[in-house]
């Protein structure tokens, strides 16, 4: 876990990835569902990018770095797949989206609970992974929202999952090593 501290700029970049697609989808309401699916597809293999390199720098150091990189692919896949078929309906837009926050969600929790071994207020990236389970249900149980609706759906949720991801990346910075965990022993 000491890995992911001293690359904690890697979750604060991600977190502004996504605050920076948040602002877009506010900022230009219009725009078209092409131009909001490559949105989508760029930021999710970035952002996928950016989990495989945390997981692997983890890989040394943590049994679970797989967490990061299958996280990773997971964002990488549902980018491509938006890339290459833009004219795809809304409603299996919806569902690559939907499912990528629900799975992206669970490896939030996932990693939150082995966190809170290591650091105090993990409940930032829990919070995170619930925030994406919800926003991935709300898009099946809403399949027929307008694209204005969507628009502005994905927009509040990377802006909430954006702070909350820049938190924990500065959380992580300054961590306290709990007085008599591994780490803290390891450090000494």
């Amino acid at each position: 876990m000491a890995s992911l501290a001293k690359n904690w700029w890697l979750v604060v970049l991600r977190g502004v990835l996504a605050i920076l697609l948040g602002l877009a989808a506010f900022l230009w309401p219009g725009l078209t569902l092409l131009v909001l699916i490559t949105m989508f597809g760029v930021y999710a293999i970035v952002d996928g990018v950016v989990a495989i390199v945390t997981g692997v720098k983890q890989a040394k150091n943590s049994p679970r770095w797989w967490v990061f990189l299958l996280e990773g692919l997971v964002g990488i896949g549902a980018g491509v797949v938006a890339l290459i078929w833009p004219g795809l309906a809304t409603a299996i837009l919806l569902g690559i989206i939907a499912g990528w926050a629900v799975i992206t969600g669970i490896f939030e929790i996932a990693a939150a609970i082995r966190l809170r071994r290591e650091i105090n207020n993990e409940w930032l990236l829990m919070l995170g992974g619930l925030l994406s389970i919800a926003f991935g249900v709300l898009l099946v149980l809403q399949p027929a929202a307008g694209s204005l609706t969507l628009i502005w759906m994905i927009g509040a949720y990377q802006l909430m999952f954006g702070v909350l991801l820049i938190a924990l990346g500065f959380r992580l910075r300054n961590r306290e090593l709990p007085s008599d965990g591994p780490l803290a022993q390891a450090s000494r």
